[in-house]
């Protein structure tokens, strides 16, 4: 199979170690009109770019950078206040954004991340940071959505903080050129579900890990924080199916899982790893870099079952009502 008979999701999802790394290096240029150190912030968006925004009020809030709340743009709370509005829009088209923005429009200051400033979204916010290198022809996300995360976090590091354990974007973007590199681990293609769990700012990426497999490639996957899976999600683990950790893995998840009978994948920082080879001589795969490994998953998924996964069923680009 040549380059251009490869899904446009494919090719774009290869593209990220150089977008994240052109995002890091604009970071300080983007950083007058991002959430500054003490503010009170809301991080809004839709689908991917609401679980981008969790992983990031997450990571901003561990770094102690200031209180940070994460919505989808259609349940953001009337009525509470903010410093800031961060908006991660695709398209700039998303109706429940640019309704979002253009009713806070003059209360409070509204950011807007974007692939495509030739759009409404410029009306809409007060400032734009334009990320059109990381824009996508697919339906389906995957580097512009990883990209405006490598943004937020580099311009955490620019602030002269990160959460402890958690490594530069230059380190994750390293990592993300072996897990395009390495085979993915055993056996995923034959199972019939997938759990995906995270913690912190992980459990972010372990919901977008499971949007990607829905859209792509129609998998019944779920998601949750690591530590509330004992508490019920467990239960459909079994032979034949999967979790997969992003990060580290809690004590004993690994025994509990094993005991199911269920297949675990786990490349964490802190050394725990599958048999993929993924990770580095010095610890495992940074988990933005592991979300990687799952969209090469949902591509692949998507072939086994004669689906394409740039076109998904009943999805588009961006939903405008």
């Amino acid at each position: 199979m040549t380059t251009t008979d490869r899904p446009l999701t494919a090719q774009e999802l290869a593209t990220q170690p150089a977008c994240w790394r052109r995002a890091a290096g604009s970071a300080a240029q983007a950083a007058p009109v991002l959430p500054q150190r003490g503010e009170r912030v809301a991080v809004v968006g839709c689908g991917t770019s609401w679980f981008m925004a969790q992983a990031y009020a997450a990571l901003r809030e561990a770094a102690g950078h200031g209180e940070t709340d994460a919505f989808a743009a259609s349940e953001f709370p009337a009525g509470r206040r903010y410093d800031r509005v961060l908006a991660i829009t695709r398209s700039g088209t998303t109706t429940e954004v640019l309704t979002l923005l253009g009713r806070l429009r003059g209360a409070v200051p509204g950011t807007a991340l974007t692939a495509d400033p030739a759009t409404p979204v410029r009306q809409a916010a007060d400032q734009l940071v334009v990320l059109d290198f990381a824009d996508e022809r697919s339906v389906v996300q995957t580097r512009f959505a990883t990209t405006a995360l490598a943004l937020l976090r580099a311009h955490l590091e620019t602030e002269g903080a990160l959460a402890p354990g958690v490594r530069s974007v230059a380190r994750a973007a390293a990592d993300a050129d072996r897990a395009l590199a390495a085979p993915l681990p055993a056996g995923l293609l034959d199972v019939e579900q997938l759990t995906f769990l995270g913690t912190g700012w992980t459990t972010g990426l372990a919901l977008e890990a499971g949007l990607k497999l829905r859209e792509a490639a129609g998998a019944w996957t779920e998601a949750y924080p690591a530590m509330e899976y004992r508490h019920g999600p467990i239960a459909i683990t079994a032979p034949g199916r999967a979790t997969w950790m992003f990060g580290t893995l809690p004590a004993g998840l690994a025994e509990d899982v094993a005991r199911t009978g269920g297949l675990l994948v786990a490349d964490s920082p802190d050394g725990s790893r599958d048999d993929s080879g993924a990770g580095g001589p010095d610890g495992g795969l940074d988990p933005m870099a592991d979300l990687v490994r799952a969209q090469r998953l949902a591509v692949a998924l998507a072939g086994a079952r004669g689906l394409d996964p740039d076109r998904p069923r009943a999805l588009t680009r961006s939903v405008q009502l």
